[in-house]
């Protein structure tokens, strides 16, 4: 059934949305989201320089290209995340501030928030695979016995994927919560 593999990739995709959320940790994959204009294209940062950390605090951004240095560091800047970039003229570094209390409560909502986008996925897959079931029984594909069964497994597997997500959520929360 292809429903695990929808399933698998929405959790996926959640949890690479997590994973752009601040913690009290310098991460590259907080710059996962930002893309810079690059000679008239969208161009995501990690394709135009690379993306270290050197410390728990600093996040340091090597452009491949010296010239893009300026673009690079007006993105980050224009972006959403509230970091502020130090460009030397050859690299640009990111100080990681610890966060405060409100700002920590803030991104727990916010990967409350990504976390219960990530459920809706999931039941919209559950909900296509039942009309699938359900097409098949009124076509004469399955019996009604058969069709229940098939939806209770439908049920089952989403329940297991939701109930996944719970525990990416609540470890995300304890990362981000934790000083």
């Amino acid at each position: 059934m292809d429903l695990e593999a929808s399933m698998r990739k929405s959790l996926e995709s959640t949890q690479r949305t997590f994973n752009t959320i601040r913690t009290g940790r310098a991460n590259p994959s907080l710059l996962d989201k930002i893309s810079v204009e690059y000679y008239g294209a969208e161009t995501s940062l990690k394709s135009l320089a690379t993306i270290t950390t050197p410390d728990s605090q600093t996040i340091q951004i090597q452009p491949f290209d010296g010239g893009s240095i300026s673009l690079i560091e007006k993105a980050i800047a224009m972006s959403d995340l509230g970091l502020t970039p130090n460009n030397d003229g050859k690299s640009i570094r990111i100080n990681i501030p610890p966060l405060t209390e409100d700002r920590r409560k803030e991104f727990c909502k916010l990967a409350s928030k990504y976390a219960e986008e990530g459920k809706v996925a999931l039941r919209n897959i559950r909900r296509d695979g039942i009309d699938r079931i359900k097409k098949q029984e009124k076509d004469g594909e399955f019996s009604e016995d058969q069709s229940r069964d098939e939806q209770d497994k439908v049920q089952k597997l989403t329940d297991r994927f939701i109930s996944e997500l719970e525990k990416h959520l609540t470890t995300k929360e304890a990362e981000i919560l934790k000083v």
